[in-house]
């Protein structure tokens, strides 16, 4: 089992398994691993997600399969189509465009509250998850990179104090970070640690507006790093995702 996995069932508590080895707790994790590949682009956009694999590769039921990727459709990271069932994700140029242009107007306009918010703790986390990205980086795991720059985006949203707009941010990173597993040319991960450094020296200054400012450049290099190339879609191997 992955650590996200782990996490994700210590997460979870007092639920109660039903038949087949299904209940929250069982499908929190399967959840979790799935949402996992799909943003690692361990499982690729428009491969295909059949329900009576993935029930055996976990080992619970369709029905309960069923539950879990109509909520990864409704975070958009798994699309549901009528007689040809479920597929990962493909984001279109237009998607990738509006979801940076989201998360344009959410994270800037969040800076001043995070730097009015911020504490040492807080600091401390968000060197932590910069850290964990340079060195992911530093050891060519992309996809890693990708997470943990997603963590940090997401970390510094929830300092705002609002939780509807940090659950927003999470979900906008998420897609990001699938756009920049499919699209995001070689060499060019997309966030600058140097940026999320900047970053977090003017909140932790206070100066809100300059960090907004540094933020929404940041975006837009992120985006400028995108190449809209289509690939051909693929059958994963599930049993070599998920039990390997």
């Amino acid at each position: 089992m992955s650590q996200h996995q782990d996490l994700a069932g210590q997460r979870a508590s007092g639920s109660r398994r039903g038949k087949g080895g299904d209940g929250a707790e069982r499908h929190e994790v399967i959840y979790r691993s799935i949402s996992d590949a799909i943003i690692e682009h361990r499982l690729k956009p428009g491969a295909r997600l059949r329900e009576d694999a993935l029930a055996e590769v976990f080992g619970i039921s369709r029905t309960g399969i069923r539950k879990i990727l109509q909520r990864l459709a409704l975070e958009q990271l798994v699309t549901l189509t009528p007689r040809r069932g479920a597929s990962v994700t493909r984001p279109t140029a237009d998607e990738a465009r509006e979801v940076f242009e989201a998360r344009q107007m959410v994270e800037c306009g969040l800076m001043p509250a995070v730097a009015q918010r911020l504490d040492e703790q807080s600091v401390n986390a968000l060197r932590e998850l910069s850290a964990q990205e340079q060195k992911a980086l530093q050891e060519g795991d992309h996809s890693a990179a990708i997470r943990h720059s997603a963590d940090f985006h997401t970390h510094i949203a929830r300092l705002a104090g609002n939780a509807t707009l940090a659950e927003f941010v999470e979900r906008l990173c998420f897609r990001s970070s699938l756009i920049l597993a499919v699209y995001g040319r070689p060499g060019h991960l997309g966030c600058e640690t140097h940026d999320h450094e900047a970053l977090i020296s003017l909140l932790r200054e206070g100066r809100g507006q300059e960090a907004a400012t540094l933020m929404g450049h940041h975006l837009r290099a992120v985006e400028a790093t995108l190449a809209i190339v289509e690939e051909d879609q693929e059958a994963p191997d599930l049993h070599q995702i998920f039990l390997n």
